[in-house]
């Protein structure tokens, strides 16, 4: 059972006490991410999460580490679309300490000038490195062909242009207009102290804040045709990443979709790994994910192959999602992907981390505490028919993008583009 608590200064609280673990995970979650930054700016939130991590007042960036990493734990961030999170993971008996490591990095960093510009050329230089490796950029190419002109289309990390306008007074502003008691969410698991805890996360956050309400943004598609764009590079293999628009985080065909993700590209038995690597060794990387925010979403196949065989991949994938929406999934097959997913969801749940991660995202994506049993119940309720209805609405000609980057010609795109309008 999980413990919410709303104290007095607006900050949500939840507790998992897992007392036969050793560990406990401790998160601290801002509602902020670059969906709602403009281009100008684009990447703050994510150059803001770097300068968490350089000191405060009275713990230096090395201290910092120290406290956590001198006491067997680790720590850690990430920046989303929607969200940041700031976190560590510790031996129970040290969840307090990492609890008043993280509180005050997040409130009481001092954003001094001269490690803004150092990290402004390290989060340079990771934009860079992530643009050279092309089985990662062409997510971020992908996503500008999904949500053109959207917050959602640009880099989490920003751009070289944008990060190098950036100034401390925007650092600032964006952290005091998103920093906030009301914007703040405390997700500890593990062998947890909860009564000691709560004392001293009422002793930190004495300060109160409104929670900022943040704008969303919606998108509008005016895609009437399959899109395929390619970024031309002598790589060793072609990386293509393959995507559909589909709903948002909360939408009730939500479990479908994440079977027909399984079924189609999740793991080793799916149908893709089956047709494209098993039977036909056409690539080595095959797999779908799902993609989900507050008003929008997007399946997507990734794969690596080789230049010559590209269109033969893309013939294939399209192939794989035409049979989904024309013929039912077998009773077995579906009976296969739902212990899949109830199993995995149930492994995870064992971890502290992975736990804390999944109540943290789900009480500020979905505004509610997830409840495992109605998961599973929901799950068990998805019908073949209901994956067919699903398929058919999400795979469908004018709702169907395709990155590439390799050295593939006009020629070879025309091609390419002729297997997508097959859908």
């Amino acid at each position: 059972m999980y413990k919410k608590i709303n104290l007095k200064n607006r900050v949500s609280v939840i507790l998992d006490h897992m007392p036969h673990m050793e560990s406990a995970s401790v998160g601290v979650w801002v509602a902020a991410g670059s969906e709602n930054e403009d281009e100008k700016v684009s990447g703050i939130s994510h150059f803001l999460e770097h300068m968490i991590f350089k000191g405060t007042s009275t713990r230096s960036t090395r201290k910092i580490k120290q406290e956590i990493e001198g006491r067997g734990g680790s720590l850690n961030g990430f920046t989303s679309e929607e969200v940041t999170c700031y976190l560590a993971k510790v031996s129970g008996r040290h969840a307090d300490i990492a609890l008043s490591v993280l509180s005050d990095m997040v409130l009481h960093a001092s954003m001094d000038k001269k490690d803004i510009e150092r990290e402004r050329t390290v989060i340079i230089e990771e934009i860079k490195m992530y643009r050279d490796l092309p089985n990662h950029h062409v997510h971020d190419i992908l996503s500008e062909m999904l949500w053109p002109g959207h917050p959602l289309g640009l880099s989490v990390a920003g751009n070289i242009k944008s990060v190098e306008a950036i100034t401390r007074e925007d650092l600032v502003a964006h952290k005091s207009a998103n920093y906030r008691p009301g914007n703040i969410t405390l997700v500890l698991c593990g062998n947890l102290n909860s009564d000691v805890l709560i004392r001293k996360i009422d002793g930190i956050f004495t300060s109160k804040g409104n929670k900022r309400q943040q704008p969303l943004i919606k998108f509008t598609s005016n895609q009437t045709r399959p899109r395929v764009r390619i970024l031309y590079k002598d790589t060793e293999q072609s990386h293509l990443s393959m995507g559909m628009r589909s709903f948002g985080r909360m939408h009730p065909d939500r479990y479908a979709l994440s079977l027909l993700h399984i079924i189609l590209g999740a793991n080793m038995s799916s149908r893709l790994f089956e047709n494209l690597r098993e039977k036909r060794g056409l690539a080595y990387e095959i797999s779908s994910e799902v993609k989900r925010y507050r008003t929008t979403g997007a399946f997507i196949v990734n794969a690596g192959i080789e230049h010559k065989k590209v269109r033969k991949g893309v013939s294939i994938i399209i192939k794989e999602l035409k049979e989904i929406k024309r013929v039912l999934v077998p009773a077995m097959e579906l009976k296969r992907a739902k212990e899949f997913f109830k199993v995995q969801l149930l492994l995870a749940l064992e971890d502290t981390l992975d736990h804390m991660l999944w109540l943290g995202e789900n009480l500020l994506l979905a505004g509610k505490l997830p409840d495992k049993d109605e998961i599973l119940r929901k799950i068990d309720s998805v019908t073949p028919a209901d994956l067919q209805r699903v398929a058919k609405a999400i795979f469908k000609n004018k709702n169907t993008n395709l990155a590439i980057i390799g050295p593939e010609t006009g020629k070879e795109k025309a091609g390419i583009e002729q297997e997508m309008g097959e859908l």
